[in-house]
């Protein structure tokens, strides 16, 4: 039996990524609905922290997509904020795939792109299932400039979304204005702004995109969402207790989302009950769950390896059959038992 190990580099995850964004959400809503129906594993993430660094951490998430699949695996992610300031992102990853039938790694991927991919595919999911499954919205407000960001965004674009008005904060101004000149499509907008302030960018959008590297909740005012906008989360720690608890709160997965003191966790540790929790992702899409706009939407998703398992799964697949991976036949190499 051959047990080859195929390394995937990141600019072949970029390249297969950015041509297929459409097939991309649809495994990550693929990978949402085995999980919402039980057949993946996937157990709690592990956070090793640093006494001396207490803002950085590395991440594993292990995960199992189920007999079918064929496949289960570990995501490594470094989330180090202090890099920003260097001038290079706060993430790095890698991404390791596991044969179902024996254990063995075949794959090694890096992962930082397909972690945004998945995070990215599953706020353009969120969004359209929060938005009556529509595709547009008349201001789109992006709060964290980032790679993050970039990637929403992009998805958004490709996929077929119609946004009338672009409007940026970031607690570094350079920041948003070079993602306005450099990220940005404005020809595909009315118009594209920098905001002066986040409350005016808050009251402003219709659809909220939270991509920060904050800590604790800095966002504290319900009224700043009064006007009952789809909120994506992504960044988990933006928004105060009492602005999700008069909101309708969707999530990825209710018992990964309630620790590591995200906002839906300070909430639980407030009230003493989860009931603020009005489904998941998975039992919006299947009908399970409903959510009106008589106040807001917000999604909170803290983010399940079983959908970085999937989508790497497909690049591997795309990247061996086009012959783009890096083999090697000897990686594992004193085999007799």
């Amino acid at each position: 039996m051959a047990f080859d190990v195929s390394i995937i580099k990141g600019k072949t995850i970029y390249d297969l990524v950015h041509a297929n964004v459409g097939e991309c959400v649809r495994i990550v809503k693929e990978a949402y609905l085995a999980h919402g129906a039980g057949h993946t594993v996937n157990p709690d993430s592990y956070f090793l922290r640093f006494p001396d660094k207490p803002h950085s951490r590395i991440i594993a998430l292990p995960a199992f997509l189920g007999p079918e699949s064929g496949v289960a695996g570990i995501k490594w992610i470094g989330s180090f904020p202090d890099n920003i300031r260097q001038g290079f992102p706060r993430a790095s990853a890698v991404l390791v795939l596991n044969d179902y039938a024996t254990g063995y790694p075949f794959a090694i991927l890096e992962s930082s792109i397909i972690s945004a991919a998945r995070t990215a595919g599953s706020a353009v999911l969120a969004a359209e299932w929060l938005n009556n499954q529509e595709r547009r919205t008349p201001t789109l407000g992006i709060v964290g400039n980032g790679l993050i960001a970039r990637y929403v965004y992009r998805f958004l674009l490709a996929t077929g979304w119609s946004i009338d008005h672009v409007r940026l904060f970031d607690t570094s101004p350079a920041g948003a204005q070079a993602f306005a000149a450099t990220i940005v499509n404005a020809d595909a907008h009315r118009s594209v702004e920098v905001a002066a302030d986040l409350p005016s960018l808050l009251r402003e959008s219709s659809v909220v995109v939270l991509t920060t590297t904050a800590g604790t909740p800095h966002i504290l005012d319900p009224d700043l969402f009064s006007h009952n906008p789809i909120v994506l989360h992504l960044s988990l720690r933006d928004l105060s207790p009492d602005i999700l608890r008069g909101a309708h709160n969707v999530v990825d997965d209710v018992e990964h989302v309630m620790k590591a003191n995200t906002s839906p966790h300070l909430l639980e540790q407030a009230v003493g009950h989860r009931r603020f929790v009005t489904g998941t992702l998975a039992e919006l899409v299947t009908g399970r769950c409903t959510v009106d706009r008589s106040k807001p939407a917000i999604f909170s998703p803290f983010g399940l390896g079983v959908l970085d398992l999937a989508v790497g799964k497909w690049v591997y697949d795309e990247a061996v059959a086009a012959g783009q991976d890096l083999r090697l036949t000897d990686f594992f190499y004193d085999m007799t038992r």
